[in-house]
């Protein structure tokens, strides 16, 4: 198992970051707040998941090991393969994730495109004792950061097209993605405001205006 890679990053996509190990670049499967904390030419370490198919090696990305733990945990519900569980933790932090399947809100679970109340109660009833405690106190599940401080923040430059890739890179047509950047951009000024943007509040805010229309 490749537990991390550790190198200078090469490259940026919305999905995906590459960095150079080695002299060797790898492709690092990332989602949006993972990838908000990395930048071009800097050194970056990376926590991974390397999953395994008949035709393809993909290695998916995490902040922290936490999250790379629950990604895994995640996967061994019936029907949460490595995209739905990457897109769990797009849209929750691991500690809210855990908050929403203790308490059983089937409304925050059903948030993430790809889970329906039935796969949502399947989490539950899977994963409700196995998933744990949040380690911290967190705030009501899908609002508010709810991460750990210092964590998913970046420059107000590239917001909009770091969220707006987010979102097309968990499923969203790209008309419903600009919508729904369009209505977190009053979020993102008043983030902006107080000296930085939160690219995991700004998802989980669009992907609640998504989600009531």
């Amino acid at each position: 198992m490749i537990a991390s890679v550790r190198g200078r990053v090469l490259a940026l996509t919305p999905s995906t970051a590459v960095i150079e190990v080695g002299g060797v670049g790898i492709q690092v499967q990332c989602g949006p707040g993972t990838l908000a904390e990395l930048r071009l030419g800097h050194e970056a370490t990376v926590a991974t998941s390397l999953v395994v198919r008949e035709d393809s090696l993909t290695l998916f990305g995490f902040s922290d090991d936490d999250e790379r733990a629950v990604f895994e945990l995640l996967q061994t519900a019936s029907g949460v393969g490595p995209k739905l569980a990457q897109a769990m933790l797009a849209v929750h932090p691991p500690d809210h994730l855990r908050q929403a399947v203790a308490a059983e809100d089937l409304a925050s679970l059903t948030l993430v495109p790809g889970i329906g109340r039935k796969g949502a109660q399947r989490i539950v009833l899977e994963l409700k004792d196995r998933l744990g405690a949040p380690a911290r106190p967190a705030g009501p599940v899908g609002h508010g950061s709810g991460g750990t401080p210092g964590r998913d923040r970046q420059t107000a430059a590239g917001w909009r097209s770091q969220v707006h890739g987010g979102l097309v890179g968990l499923g969203w047509q790209t008309r419903e993605a600009e919508s729904a950047v369009d209505a977190v951009s009053e979020l993102a000024e008043e983030q902006t405001a107080a000296g930085s943007v939160d690219i995991a509040v700004l998802m989980r805010a669009a992907l609640r205006t998504l989600s009531r229309a």
